[in-house]
């Protein structure tokens, strides 16, 4: 499979560029596109060297987010040894240019555009750029959910090209997923998978459900429905959709949509604590 992953190109627009775009804030979903990364929204990590990121996603109160999303350019030779102090995070890296060496609990991985890696909470990491160009990848964060009698999920390293999209059902291929990780694996409290729709694919239902979304467009484009506002969306654009907000999709061509999905699954609905009613114990 030949694909290519949009990354942002950073730096300033020129002053000329009129200032209205796409970019949406809703009570039940964002739209970040691609013109919204500049230099301007850059950030830095303690612990990181030649390293600079957007973060895009994070939890909000009264949003419900589950999750933090960045997306990183570590220049040739940084990298970190300690890239991540909150303790019960469990991590998904997926890169889409460059070179790097992934290091789980001593064991090195090199890691180029394709690569994905999943790495449970409590394991130690470290990784550095190793190419003559920047290594750039989607780093996503969770606190792991632990269920009773249900272990730790494995650590996962492979490349996407080395995993089959499984098309869904009555869809003839137009609709595929590159599935990571097994669904039915009661291990994982979320996934983290790309989405493919052929040209002229569709999502051909409003899906509203518990679940809350981040989708990086990785490329090509389409129209698609968040709540009651079809958008055009395009690679390199960013959506955050919160639990119960309607979504559908419809492939614009010419050539496959594809994004980079998150989304919570696998467990109890909380009812004690932060987003509950009950207090905690």
């Amino acid at each position: 499979m030949t694909t290519a992953y949009h990354f942002p190109t950073g730096g300033l627009p020129p002053q000329t560029q009129l200032m209205t775009a796409r970019a949406v804030f809703t009570t039940a979903y964002a739209l970040i596109p691609r013109g919204c990364f500049s230099d301007i929204v850059t950030s830095y990590l303690p612990g990181w060297t030649k390293t600079k990121l957007w973060l895009i996603a994070r939890p909000l109160t009264g949003f419900s987010e589950t999750f933090s999303q960045y997306v990183m350019e570590v220049a040739p030779g940084g990298g970190s040894d300690t890239p991540d102090a909150e303790s019960g995070a469990e991590h998904w890296l997926f890169f889409t240019d460059g070179l790097a060496t992934l290091t789980i609990d001593g064991e090195g991985y090199e890691m180029d555009a394709g690569s994905y890696a999943y790495i449970p909470t409590g394991t130690p990491w470290t990784l550095h750029a190793e190419g003559g160009t920047p290594a750039r990848f989607h780093w996503l964060r969770k606190l792991y959910e632990p269920a009773p009698g249900v272990p730790l999920p494995d650590r996962i390293v492979i490349n996407e090209r080395d995993v089959t999209p499984i098309a869904m059902p009555d869809t003839n291929g137009a609709w595929a997923t590159t599935r990571f990780a097994d669904p039915t694996d009661l291990r994982h409290d979320a996934h983290v998978n790309i989405v493919t729709l052929q040209p002229g694919g569709r999502i051909p239902f409003e899906e509203t459900h518990v679940m809350e979304h981040g989708l990086f467009v990785l490329e090509g484009r389409a129209a698609y429905k968040l709540n009651q506002d079809w958008v055009e969306v395009e690679a390199g654009d960013f959506m955050w959709l919160r639990a119960y907000c309607p979504q559908a999709c419809l492939a614009a061509g010419p050539g496959p949509f594809r994004y980079l999905l998150y989304k919570d699954v696998n467990r109890h609905a909380r009812l004690r604590g932060p987003g509950a009613f009950g207090p905690a114990r």
